[in-house]
């Protein structure tokens, strides 16, 4: 792979024939088939894919790592001359680490939870003997803490993992990656689990150290957005093999393989309301039905039967663009997303009576803090004054950064925790209490489905017993009928009825969140909380899942909360969005009217932050707005919770008045002291002039 703006000259690494298999039970399973790609110095390269493609296996090998019921049946990785597959012991650590380093998906369980983060780093730096004393090793750990943008070096260095944000945590492994200077940074999701303005610093993080150290990259994720933001060059991989490699616009603009296309397709857009999928992918990546030849064959639109038992290679398609689709000149250019109508997006009743209303909701989360002689309980307020409401068939979304609030509303309305002040009626009857206190038709028809299906799901139980426990709680069902109720609940959610059997392990990550639905919906709800359900899920899981919702919404009259960090999956799947900051509402209103100006300036830096694939552009769309302020750290007490980020704050009046409710129309107002007319003035994301960072203009503040 070579970039267009990157010399050509010898690559830094080059993988020719890649081929590994893995143990299953009785037999070697192959899960990398004859990869070949290059990294050249300076460059940076995506590797994407659904997952179980083989995109993180490929990777990890290139820091010589081998699972140990693995074997690389066939290839080479040259690294600077040397090939890593036979390298071993003192020789293949002195490379890794050193030369090659990785950024892993978790910070949290990369770092150790006991240790101090810089006596960590510490130990990169004693491991392959950098800097000649421990002064220096000190000294350079400061160096790559402020590196990675860390506010006080010497105090941060001697904080513990658990107490830092999720977007700390990432920067202390990049730094911890720096450490030796590295000549190939190899990133594997890092970016999967922060909210879009977390996300977007991480990235512009990465693509400055890369300018300063002209270090090469290869970005392993399912994020098209995100490849578009910091790739120079993109490889597409499915069910173990590379179908297609290209320049990043090139591919995005002119992908030829219609895996590629499927994948662009599925992706929601921002910057479009009610989009349909012009080219979506059917079904799942089964590796055990695949044929001998294109092993895309059975989810092709454009498969023949030569297809299918013609195994197909790499071809050129142009100047640095690969394609392994013998069709890939019949392929059409991919049809640009346009608004349409939604046949399966139900249709709310604006002036209906709210099944759900939340009035002034505040709530808090109690803790202890240690004392040298007793230990003091404590409270931590996280959600202030929140009203909002949800009509019958309506999904109200709430949109935030992490630690805005967003889960504890959630929790609020399942009775798993309690308000501290406020209410919250259900059809009229008043539901502040414990999810024990209420009665049993409460419970069912109030349903919420979490973010993880591996945690939410028993791993002891199959899927019979998981989707039938609802329905013998609370309609009695046994037998035939126990049976036959769950096979119909597995036909909602587009689930084989031969899955009544598997155990969760047993399924994918986008199965299990549809067996977690199918369990939700057992209860026949009338209202369900979907807390953060997409955040871990590839971008055609993802696809499959938001047309899921909605066909669901309309065959069953369903009402959501939906709560998510995605603004572009909350803009294909919501009618009104709550935007929430530090556990306050700034913005409220229709779907279409809080994603046109006037913007709050919160709203509008999320906005802005979201990286999304520019197909009809050259440019790359992501800019990040934002101040010195981490999301989630300690600020002084200011009228306005988003002042002290605020990149359009007025002066004083911002720390010392609560901002004032506007209404822009009758469903949509939000909460600045910002005029309208002003805030219409000062955006610039509706545009699409989102190259520079949102300007800081202190000016007097507006007179009564």
């Amino acid at each position: 792979m070579i970039s267009d703006n990157i010399p050509n000259t010898a690559p830094l690494i080059e993988v020719a024939g890649l081929t590994i298999d893995f143990w299953n039970q009785d037999r070697w399973v192959n899960v990398v088939k004859r990869v070949t790609f290059a990294v050249n110095r300076g460059e940076a390269v995506g590797l994407v894919g659904e997952s179980g493609c083989g995109k993180t296996t490929t990777a990890y090998t290139l820091l010589g790592y081998q699972r140990p019921n693995s074997r690389i049946r066939e290839g080479k990785i040259n690294f600077d001359g040397r090939d890593l597959l036979k390298l071993r012991g003192s020789a293949l650590q002195q490379i890794r680490g050193k030369r090659i380093s990785l950024v892993p998906q978790n910070p949290t369980t990369a770092l150790s939870p006991g240790m101090p983060i810089g006596r960590q780093i510490l130990e990169v730096l004693n491991a392959h003997h950098i800097a000649t004393n421990e002064a220096e090793r000190k000294a350079h750990v400061y160096d790559l803490l402020a590196q990675v943008r860390l506010p006080d070096t010497e105090a941060t260095a001697l904080k513990f993992p658990h107490q830092l944000s999720g977007g700390q945590q990432q920067r202390v492994v990049i730094a911890m990656a720096l450490a030796c200077n590295p000549e190939l940074l190899v990133l594997d999701e890092p970016t999967t689990g922060l909210d879009v303005t977390t996300q977007a610093q991480i990235l512009e993080l990465l693509a400055r150290l890369r300018a300063e150290h002209g270090m090469a990259m290869l970005y392993v994720t399912h994020d098209l957005g995100v490849v578009n933001v910091i790739c120079d060059h993109v490889g597409v991989m499915y069910a173990g093999e590379l179908v297609e490699d290209a320049p990043t616009r090139e591919l995005f603009a002119n992908p030829r393989h219609p895996y590629t296309r499927g994948l662009i397709a599925s992706v929601p857009r921002v910057r479009t309301i009610n989009q349909r999928q012009a080219t979506p992918l059917r079904g799942l990546l089964q590796r055990s039905e695949l044929p001998q030849g294109c092993p895309f064959a059975p989810r092709c639109d454009f498969a023949l039967p030569k297809c299918f038992t013609d195994p197909q290679t790499l071809t050129t398609v142009s100047v640095k663009h690969r394609a392994a689709c013998w069709r890939w000149p019949e392929i059409p250019a991919l049809a640009r997303t346009q608004p349409t109508a939604d046949a399966n997006r139900s249709n709310a009743d604006p002036n209906g009576a709210p099944i759900l209303e939340a009035r002034k909701i505040d709530a808090a989360y109690d803790f202890t803090r240690p004392h040298p002689f007793a230990r003091r309980s404590a409270r931590r307020n996280v959600v202030q004054d929140v009203s909002f409401d949800i009509r019958p068939r309506e999904t109200f979304a709430l949109v935030g950064e992490s630690g805005s609030g967003k889960s504890t509303i959630a929790r609020a309305v399942a009775g798993l925790l309690v308000p501290v002040d406020g209410s919250i009626t259900f059809e009229g009857r008043d539901i502040v209490r414990a999810v024990q206190r209420r009665d049993k038709e409460q419970r069912r028809e109030i349903q919420l489905v979490f973010q993880n299906p591996d945690a939410s799901l028993n791993p002891r139980q199959r899927v019979r017993q998981i989707i039938g426990q609802p329905l013998r709680f609370f309609f009695g069902l046994q037998g035939d009928e126990l049976r036959l109720r769950v096979e119909q609940l597995l036909d909602d959610v587009r689930l084989d009825r031969s899955y009544v059997s598997r155990f969760p392990d047993e399924l994918s990550g986008g199965e299990r969140q549809r067996v977690a639905i199918a369990r939700a919906l057992a209860a026949e709800p009338k209202l369900m909380l979907c807390d953060e359900i997409l955040s871990a899920l590839d971008v055609s899981v993802q696809a499959s899942i938001l047309e899921l919702l909605r066909v669901l919404q309309v065959e069953h009259n369903l009402a959501y909360l939906f709560i998510s960090h995605d603004l572009a999956v909350v803009r294909s799947l919501a009618h009104r969005v709550g935007v929430l900051y530090r556990g306050q509402l700034c913005e409220v209103g229709q779907v279409e009217e809080v994603y046109s100006p006037p913007y709050h300036p919160y709203t509008h830096m999320l906005l802005l932050a979201v990286p999304e694939i520019a197909v009809d552009s050259d440019a790359h769309s992501l800019t990040i707005s934002r101040s010195d302020a981490e999301p989630n750290a300690p600020q002084h007490a200011t009228a306005c919770p988003f002042a002290d980020r605020c990149p359009w704050k007025l002066g004083p009046i911002c720390d010392e008045v609560a901002p004032p409710w506007q209404a822009t129309s009758d469903t949509h107002a939000l909460r600045c002291h910002i005029p309208l007319a002003d805030l219409r003035q000062r955006e610039t994301w509706s545009s699409g002039e989102i190259q520079q960072p949102l300007p800081t203009k202190i000016v007097s503040p507006p007179t009564e």
